[in-house]
């Protein structure tokens, strides 16, 4: 007689839990996957066992640092890549520029759903725009050469302009990891407006910026348009990229918030005070007042 194999009922929760922990690589280990038969009557039953269990906490911090050191490496890559492109002159050095303020921070930004949910998780995250802060006070000051690099990041080519701009950029990031994290829509508004909004903006009103505002001449229409579509979309983006992991819930009243905090952002930007101000501090200061009082 054919033996038939009897399986006890396996809850889709359970099967969705098991790839929801597969998915965000938490620092978890299986259980073993050959099944446990066991004999029952007439066939063959399979006993559940617990799919995931929880490992030890030294366990979960050298996963944080293996994921720590991954997010750095990527980060300092793609400033290396825009270092050769800023050596052999294939953008304008403007325009490069820009393109490593919009990269470097949103590309950090999908490496925080692979953290674990440890208590220094956020810490060992912040460490790689940390070493960017290392990296700005040494080139700044002069103590590091790296023409390259501050041609890569500058606006004009003098070192000392990265203890301002690339200096603040560096630190928001660090700030917001550490001590907003990724549950907080408001780290998303404010790294999206950072990086999306306030880079596109540049781009696009150099491009196509020939209607000014009225009460700034140096700003535009289209390069304020843009900077409140580009950190929209960048956080409407990233709040589904982080609601995949379980990390963030996606309803109308946060897409609403993220709106508000990217028009706010780019108000503030397109004010004659930018000139005096750096927009690396008003735009992120700007998202994380806003922010705090619309979600």
């Amino acid at each position: 007689m054919e033996t038939h194999l009897v399986y006890s009922s396996v809850h889709f929760s359970t099967l969705r839990s098991f790839s929801f922990s597969f998915s965000r690589l938490l620092p978890l280990t299986s259980s073993p996957l050959r099944p446990n038969f066991v004999r029952a009557g007439r066939g063959v039953r399979l006993r559940r066992r617990p799919i995931m269990a929880a490992i030890s906490p030294e366990s979960t911090l050298l996963h944080d640092l293996g994921v720590s050191a991954l997010a750095s490496g990527v980060a300092l890559g793609l400033l290396r890549f825009f270092e050769e492109l800023a050596k052999r002159g294939v953008f304008e050095q403007k325009l490069n520029r820009k393109l490593v303020h919009i990269s470097v921070g949103l590309v950090f930004l999908l490496f925080w759903p692979f953290f674990s949910p440890g208590r220094y998780a956020p810490f060992l995250a912040a460490f790689a725009p940390g070493i960017n802060i290392i990296r700005m006070l040494l080139l700044g000051s002069g103590l590091w050469k790296n023409d390259a690099m501050v041609k890569s990041i500058s606006r004009f080519g003098d070192y000392r302009e990265l203890l301002k701009g690339p200096l603040y950029y560096a630190c928001t990031i660090t700030l917001a990891t550490s001590l907003l994290w990724r549950t907080s829509p408001i780290a998303i508004a404010l790294i999206c407006n950072l990086c999306a909004g306030d880079g596109v903006a540049d781009i696009v009103g150099r491009r196509f910026g020939n209607i000014k505002l009225p009460y700034n001449p140096s700003k535009s229409y289209a390069g304020t348009i843009s900077m409140v579509l580009a950190g929209f979309i960048a956080s409407i983006g990233y709040m589904h990229y982080f609601h995949l992991f379980g990390l963030m819930q996606e309803n109308w009243s946060t897409i609403f918030g993220f709106f508000l905090a990217s028009l706010a952002a780019a108000i503030v930007e397109s004010l004659p005070i930018s000139s005096d101000l750096d927009d690396n501090l008003t735009v992120p200061l700007t998202s994380f007042l806003v922010g705090n009082l619309v979600f």
